[in-house]
């Protein structure tokens, strides 16, 4: 019964993934019509739209933000000019996006009142490494986010130790459970979670749950949340995918966030599904990574879910009732960053931050992650540390999720190669990990992927550590993963197919957009 019911749902969901298909090829059918159309119907419309697109042409290389953006658009502008420049107005007029902007620096500024900086850690920091502290003030200033001390942090290698740790963390909640993910997948892992969200709830724990709208396509019913609500639980989906076209599906909730009542939150690669955990093969071994904070630096990733929760509703946020405890007693092990990241705007902090390691390692960044499409200035950024004596490493998937995107990446390899970049493919399987070390002084984890998706379209998440012991956790992580991995050499790319090749050159004009 319980299989025939799973096989409805299922139904359902792809009945409505062909729907929303249909609905925008329709749509752009109906738009390349009209355009056409038109062209056909007059010259002087056609010379009108030919205007037009010189005039976006000016507007975009005036214009500012990242030039492969703006060479993307460019090619379509120039080669259809009236389909081109209508559709780039369309994607950059938009209401709705605007109006989510709109909301998150009203919410920022918002949270300003309650995010503060204690100087004495910030002078502390500024002492032991002036850069440090450039960078901390950085983040401060455009991203709202301090730097923290009395923070326990526990780093978790894998999915499979980290779910452990998060049940017996729930099963402590006594105010409020926060989960926010990009990914929600019925299966052993997110029934058994559920299970215990169930029994909180009936205990009169506050839980809220928010997953991305794209799970509507492939994974959950859109009637999901009301499923959940019914067992007491509040839930939202972030911008579902409806039957009509908007840029803002562009901009998916990649962030994976777990806060209970404001003294642990966990955050990493790992959303909640079964092959997170190994409990189910897609793509070999899975290799993820996660963090468990304690202490200080949990508030800042309160005020993360509650200012993503707070996009949908209105007026100003409740902060108070989930503080963290001013009697948690935790060690002073380091420096604790956590931050977030927005597609809105002009700073990119997660691209900066990566930037900003690469740019003063002195003797190693060493990199996992399971995308590698990557913008002139990070091309630069990781030559230019490689040509000056830093070793930089960076260990990528054998088994790829996605063949589009490992295509895509094999198009950087020479370049880095040459450079002294050296790059691994983890053999046993997928790497999802997205994590820095450098200097074993600095790590990072998070959701950010080296890829223009975490780096300009998702919202995402990450912590930044200096000076904490787990530190040399990550580091020697990383060395023990490098083991399960193959070297690659330039006479690798050399050995693929000309179609891959093919397919990775071309993918690269349109890379911005993967």
């Amino acid at each position: 019964m319980k299989k025939k019911g799973l096989k409805g749902v299922k139904t359902i969901i792809f009945g409505r993934t062909l729907i929303v298909v249909f609905a925008f090829l329709v749509q752009f059918a109906l738009i390349i019509a009209s355009f056409i159309w038109l062209r056909d119907y007059s010259f002087y419309i056609y010379a009108g739209f030919v205007v037009l697109g010189v005039l976006v042409l000016l507007h975009l290389f005036n214009s500012r933000g990242n030039p492969d953006f703006k060479l993307v658009w460019m090619i379509p502008v120039t080669v259809v000019p009236v389909f081109g420049a209508l559709f780039y107005l369309y994607i950059n007029s938009q209401p709705g996006t605007r109006m989510i902007y709109q909301r998150l620096q009203y919410l920022g500024k918002f949270t300003k009142q309650y995010v503060t900086q204690k100087e004495k850690v910030k002078k502390d920091l500024e002492q032991k490494s002036p850069q440090m502290g450039h960078l901390a003030s950085y983040l401060m200033e455009y991203g709202t986010c301090p730097v923290y001390e009395h923070t326990l942090v526990t780093y978790f290698p894998l999915g499979d130790e980290q779910f452990p740790a998060m049940l017996k963390e729930l099963e402590k909640a006594e105010k409020f459970i926060f989960m926010e993910y990009f990914i929600l997948e019925e299966g052993y892992m997110w029934n058994t979670v559920l299970e215990l969200l169930k029994k909180k709830v009936r205990e009169g724990v506050e839980v809220r749950v928010m997953y991305d709208g794209m799970c509507v396509l492939a994974l959950l019913p859109s009637f999901y949340p009301k499923i959940l609500e019914k067992e007491g639980i509040q839930c939202k989906m972030f911008a579902p995918i409806k039957p009509f076209f908007s840029p803002h599906y562009n901009n998916r909730d990649h962030r994976k966030i777990l806060v209970i009542d404001g003294r642990v939150a966990f955050t990493g690669g790992t959303n909640l599904a079964d092959e997170y955990i190994n409990k189910k093969e897609r793509f070999g071994h899975w290799k993820d990574t996660a963090v468990m904070l304690k202490g200080e630096a949990v508030e800042r990733f309160t005020f993360m879910f509650l200012e993503m929760w707070g996009v949908s509703e209105r007026g100003d946020l409740e902060y108070e009732p989930y503080r963290t405890p001013k009697d948690m007693q935790m060690p002073n092990d380091g420096y604790v960053i956590p931050y977030d990241v927005m597609p809105y705007g002009y700073e990119r902090t997660g691209k900066q931050v990566y930037l900003d390691i690469l740019n003063t390692a002195q003797r190693y960044v060493h990199i996992m992650t399971p995308y590698l499409i990557l913008d002139h200035e990070m091309i630069m950024a990781l030559t230019y540390a490689a040509k000056r004596g830093v070793e930089i490493c960076i260990i990528m998937p054998h088994i790829p999720d996605k063949k589009t995107a490992f295509a895509l990446a094999k198009t950087y390899y020479n370049e880095l190669l040459e450079a002294g970049v050296e790059i691994y493919e983890y053999t046993p399987g997928f790497v999802h990990a997205k994590v820095f070390t450098s200097d074993d002084e600095k790590a990072i984890v998070g959701t950010v992927n080296m890829d223009y998706r975490s780096f300009y379209h998702h919202f995402e998440d990450g912590v930044l550590f200096y000076r904490n012991s787990q530190i040399s956790h990550v580091e020697r992580d990383f060395q023990a993963t490098k083991k399960k991995c193959v070297k690659i050499s330039v006479a690798d790319y050399k050995r693929l197919s000309i179609f891959n090749r093919i397919m990775g050159k071309v993918l690269r004009i349109f890379a911005p957009l993967m």
